[in-house]
């Protein structure tokens, strides 16, 4: 490195963004953030634009921001994608070695890559990630990086996320349109699961659970493998819509109450504290509501949300089978008596997500809620760090190179 690289991170989420603006010179082995911008989000609906004018403003004022705290111009950023219409499955690609050796070359990782996500899907989707959980050489598995090997036959076991290819390009253009190029998409649950995760959970098994605004987005892994993805379409928004139901309030009442009074535990609270919505706002009826009325909202919705939870764990058998349990991130993970229900609903040990430390502004991102953003600091670090040769070719538009491939293992070794 000859010069001080520029890492910036573009977290749009449906209630927020936020922007992480980092540098990393020469000498330093971990980059210094040098400024943030959050804002909230409008024109963003469980993860995908639906205003094009409205998300572009966001997404300025958040840059903006962040260049006036850091000092530099923001011209490149690595930004996370969410979304209801974001799918995974689980994939195999099978090749014969080519050289007469055996000997298994770049070029072969690159063929059975190709033949992993050489899958079935209608034309309005695109491949996103493809995320190798291991190579297998002549039924040898567990295969970490068969480079150099030899073999007569190369498998790979792949995890492969796609999403609306509509989605991705309003997100891509209202990106551009800000003025700031798109250097990677990544999905968001994975940027959340570098920033929050630590090598031994992963080798051990671990559920990351995102609570975002719109969406609740979920990363599986055991064995330094990602098992399962999934976004599910229920957020903290829909706990305030509740609130705001059930107490008939303003939506914006209903948000203070639950950021301020709200709890997962209605057992926790008192039969006698009350909420004065007179006091909350002015504009409110001088109306008392029990407390404990509106924990049980909470508890209700977020137990529904664990519930869809535990499907996706029992899709792959892992329900109450992982011994690292549950991390929390995102905005909807702070609030009271999130921790406690978790390791209630999901039978497992459970605790709040903190992104991984970094010099600079620490006490601002020092929150489960830029575990995103944080992530994508962390992906762009790893990707300059391998920067493909010139004769790697890309996997797909949006997809790893085979040296990203390759990262991804790096990433998840203990």
């Amino acid at each position: 490195m000859s010069k001080d690289e520029i890492l910036v991170g573009l977290d749009v989420g449906t209630t927020t963004t936020r922007v992480v603006v980092a540098v990393r010179s020469p000498e330093n082995e971990k980059p210094s953030v040098l400024g943030i911008g959050v804002v909230a989000s409008s024109g963003i609906q469980k993860g995908v634009v639906t205003d094009v004018e409205e998300t572009i403003q966001s997404v300025s004022k958040a840059l903006d921001q962040a260049e006036q705290m850091a000092g530099i111009p923001i011209e490149r950023a690595t930004v996370s994608i969410g979304g209801a219409h974001i799918s995974s499955q689980n994939s195999r690609g099978v090749i014969a070695v080519s050289r007469a050796d055996g000997e298994i070359s770049e070029d072969d990782i690159t063929r059975v890559v190709n033949a992993a996500q050489a899958i079935s899907i209608p034309s309005n989707r695109e491949i996103l990630h493809v995320v190798p959980q291991q190579f297998v050489v002549d039924s040898q598995d567990g295969i970490t990086d068969p480079l150099g090997m030899t073999g007569v036959r190369l498998e790979v076991d792949a995890h492969i996320i796609e999403g609306s290819a509509p989605f991705i390009k309003n997100l891509t253009k209202c990106v551009y349109q800000a003025g700031v190029t798109v250097g990677d998409l990544v999905y968001a649950p994975l940027s959340a699961a570098k920033a929050v995760l630590s090598k031994r959970q992963r080798e051990l098994g671990v559920i990351l659970i995102d609570l975002g605004g719109g969406t609740t987005n979920i990363a599986v892994f055991e064995e330094n493998r990602l098992l399962q993805t999934a976004t599910l379409p229920i957020g903290s928004m829909h706990i305030t819509n509740d609130i705001a139901i059930g107490l008939r309030s303003s939506i914006d009442v209903a948000e203070k109450i639950k950021v301020e009074l709200g709890t997962a535990l209605p057992d926790e609270v008192k039969k006698t504290q009350v909420i004065n919505l007179k006091h909350m706002d002015e504009q409110e009826e001088e109306t008392e509501i029990p407390r404990r009325h509106v924990a049980e909202i909470i508890e209700a919705r977020l137990s529904e949300i664990f519930a869809m939870v535990n499907k996706e764990l029992k899709s792959v058998q892992r329900s109450g089978l992982l011994p690292a349990g549950v991390v929390l991130t995102g905005g909807g993970s702070k609030m009271h008596g999130v921790v406690e229900l978790a390791k209630k609903e999901l039978r497992l040990p459970a605790q709040l997500g903190y992104p991984q430390p970094l010099p600079g502004i620490v006490d601002e991102i020092n929150d489960p809620a830029w575990a995103t953003a944080m992530g994508l600091i962390f992906h762009t670090m790893d990707n300059q760090q391998a920067k493909p040769r010139s004769s790697m070719p890309n996997l797909s538009s949006v997809g790893p190179t085979v040296t990203k491939i390759r990262g991804w293992f790096r990433s998840l070794m203990p």
